[in-house]
């Protein structure tokens, strides 16, 4: 079995790291351009979901590559993922990849046995080393969300902007050739390292942005268009309200113990939406309220255009930047999105923040804490 997954952010790293604790050989996808997005809209309906049509530009060229296999998380409730794993398999076979394998990794909550199933088959015949590996990949997880909030820490303070940038994109080149989450983590700690070094401006006390919306365009850099590097080099400190490490917590291993996941932000989201109504549309409403209540200067939600669960939390959204005196800049992303006309949202954002604060509510203004949904913080 060769087996590829779409990228999602950093979680080709753990991923990556899993399969190769169990001894199966992974191939991941050339990294998002605008030629996947192109390729995989080719055989896509013109309205479906962007993330759908970037997977299955990822899945092509990692076939063309020698994948045989895919791994695809799954999803309930009212919102189009739940569909992807078999619309996707059909749109590959009408394309003529006839004797590709999607193996499609449904959330616990569909039953465990359904869940331990799925992964039994991924690791082929090394059953025993399916939970140590799972676990090691969950640490590598964490390890990177600590690695982004350094780099969020250090970004907008840092001397030379540059030099974040290069030791960033050297780490996403060097985990390529890493094998194993021993290894992964060694390379995690040492960008680390090479981050604490850079030179950083303390005299400097930068607007805090929290980025919201659905989970694909929040956490993959190519359809939010580097939001997060672009905040930063715009001296903006960010913090990403969903991370892969946040998935995984909450969909697996707090179910597994009997727990709820996203607790927090579904009892925040409570007064504005009380119910599920698929996605993240109850955790976006949730960051948002405790980003305000934490003090933060601003929030970006960003999502898929014809997304039917952010297309309601934005509808709320405008009751919560008012309720809470806190601005809300709103990105709608698809394939015609223009980088030019991005760029300028979020320059003229930034301006405004930081030509109106402290604009916000008092009761949103109870000091300078770090956001708490991530374990990993600078230090």
């Amino acid at each position: 079995m060769q087996l590829t997954y779409p990228h999602m952010g950093e979680a080709y790293i753990a991923v990556k790291s899993l399969l190769d604790d169990v001894g199966v050989k992974s191939i991941i996808p050339a990294f998002t351009t605008s030629s996947t997005l192109k390729l995989g809209s080719s055989i896509s309906p013109e309205t479906i979901c962007l993330p759908y049509k970037i997977m299955l530009g990822n899945y092509i060229n990692s076939i063309k590559a020698g994948a045989d296999s895919i791994l695809i998380t799954g999803s309930c409730g009212p919102c189009r993922f739940g569909y992807y794993g078999p619309l996707q398999r059909q749109a590959l076979r009408d394309a003529g990849y006839k004797d590709i394998d999607i193996i499609i990794l449904d959330p616990p909550r569909e039953g465990y046995k359904k869940f331990y199933e799925a992964l039994k088959k991924v690791a082929g015949g090394q059953h025993s080393k399916i939970l140590p590996a799972f676990m090691n990949a969950y640490k590598v997880c964490c390890e990177v969300d600590s690695l982004n909030e350094l780099v969020y820490f250090i970004r907008p303070r840092a001397v030379n902007k540059a030099k974040i940038r290069t030791i960033v994109n050297e780490f996403k080149k060097n985990v390529i050739n890493t094998k194993g989450s021993v290894q992964m983590l060694e390379l995690i700690n040492e960008t680390k390292n090479l981050i604490r070094k850079i030179d950083i401006d303390n005299s400097l006390n930068p607007i805090r942005i929290g980025i919201i919306g659905e989970i694909y365009t929040v956490i993959e850099p190519f359809t939010n268009l580097n939001a997060e590097e672009r905040l930063g080099e715009l001296g903006a400190e960010v913090h990403r309200s969903l991370t892969v490490r946040d998935w995984v917590r909450n969909t697996v291993i707090l179910p597994a113990t009997g727990r709820k996941g996203f607790k927090l932000e579904k009892k925040l989201s409570r007064p504005y939406l009380p119910t599920l109504i698929g996605g993240h549309s109850q955790e976006c409403i949730g960051h948002a309220v405790h980003y305000a209540n934490l003090g933060y200067d601003g929030l970006v939600q960003i999502y898929p255009m014809t997304c039917m669960p952010e297309i309601v939390s934005r509808s709320i959204l405008p009751q919560v930047e008012k309720d809470y005196g806190i601005p809300i800049l709103y990105l709608i992303v698809d394939e015609h999105t223009g980088e030019a006309g991005y760029q300028t949202r979020l320059e003229a954002f930034v301006d405004y923040i930081e030509n109106n604060k402290p604009a916000s509510c008092p009761q949103a203004r109870n000091g300078r804490k770090h956001a708490t949904f991530n374990t990993g913080l600078p230090h």
